[in-house]
């Protein structure tokens, strides 16, 4: 059997889905002010507020290492929302080189890229995310699928954004995406 070969719906030319990425933020648990930086990456709110509280935590409180990086990947996610894309990556390295295995800052940082227009890094950052078992899959592949399409990897992009919508049915910007491709079988 043949796989269907996948074709765009948008006739005229070829457009890269230059859409919104999403972000993931790393939980810190309690209620302190690295909680509270949590909470603005995590729930929205203002983002200059956000970047100052999560400063606030990282240089005014003693955090644990895996919570002083999650707040490094937390205001990382604040600045990227401030389209600080520089910031954002720098406090992705920081708080991935203190801790790793926070899979979610690799999905983050692959955002970044994404909006650098580095989508070659983007797809290898959201595929390490996802080899270390990202929690929210469906934003690690939604990203993917902007990296995906941007590289033109049109039959990619699409899995990745079906992926996104199988995970969680209800995500409206896989479902965006999606809306845009039809699935033809070789010869129609």
């Amino acid at each position: 059997m043949k796989f269907p070969a996948l074709t765009s719906a948008l006739v005229a030319a070829f457009t890269v889905a230059t859409g919104p990425s999403a972000h993931a933020a790393v939980t810190v648990l309690g209620n302190g002010v690295a909680h509270s930086c949590f909470e603005f990456a995590e729930y929205g709110g203002n983002p200059t507020d956000g970047v100052a509280t999560c400063t606030f935590a990282l240089e005014q409180t003693t955090l644990s290492v895996r919570d002083r990086a999650a707040t490094f990947v937390n205001r990382g996610i604040l600045r990227a929302r401030k389209d600080d894309a520089e910031g954002a990556l720098a406090d992705y390295d920081r708080g991935l080189a203190m801790d790793a295995s926070l899979a979610e800052g690799y999905v983050d940082r692959g955002a970044v890229m994404i909006v650098l227009r580095r989508y070659d890094d983007a797809v290898a950052e959201i595929d390490k995310g996802i080899s270390l078992g990202a929690a929210r899959l469906q934003i690690a592949y939604y990203d993917r699928g902007i990296a995906d399409e941007a590289l033109g990897n049109i039959r990619a992009a699409y899995e990745d954004y079906k992926k996104a919508a199988e995970i969680q049915p209800d995500f409206r910007l896989a479902l965006d995406q999606l809306s845009r491709f039809r699935v033809v079988r070789h010869g129609e």
